[in-house]
């Protein structure tokens, strides 16, 4: 199975969700240079339902984002190692910078950030909050963020 959709098939299967009674966690983000930071961050989102959608920056959009120098990892590459993670059950790739429109057509059950985000700048926690459902974030455990990783590659071969 290939757990790549459009947002109109993910609509579809969120409907057959939500007549199953099946708790659906929504998170977003670039996860360039995919490290153990991102997997544990998954693995707990995971674990507050019963079916994870992650929502995956396009590469214009993280280029917008992030500076003219990412992503690292190509939109391919990237969905490419989603896909085989554990914990993710379905990625829908957007354009946007914010997953806006995608909570507000996929309407999760529970809409998951790190703990870096304030709740009340949590795109999206309006629509799920009425609806009546929850906004959560995660704690870090790891002291990783891909953007250290390039600053570790950089000064280990600066000469």
């Amino acid at each position: 199975m290939n757990p790549v959709k459009t947002l109109n098939e993910l609509k579809a299967i969120r409907e057959q969700l939500k007549s199953g009674n099946k708790k659906v966690v929504f998170t977003n983000g670039c996860f360039d240079l995919i490290h153990a930071g991102h997997v544990d961050y998954l693995s707990k989102a995971k674990e507050m339902g019963d079916v994870l959608i992650v929502g995956l920056n396009s590469d214009s959009s993280v280029k917008r984002i992030k500076g003219s120098k990412r992503p690292i990892l190509k939109e391919t590459e990237r969905k490419f190692i989603l896909s085989n993670l554990k914990p993710v059950d379905y990625i829908v790739i957007f354009d946007e910078d914010t997953p806006e429109k995608l909570i507000k057509e996929l309407v999760p059950d529970i809409l998951v950030k790190g703990a870096d985000w304030k709740l009340d700048d949590i795109v999206g926690k309006d629509v799920v909050l009425a609806n009546g459902g929850e906004v959560k974030t995660i704690k870090f455990v790891s002291d990783q963020s891909t953007t250290k990783i390039i600053e570790e590659i950089v000064k280990r071969y600066k000469d």
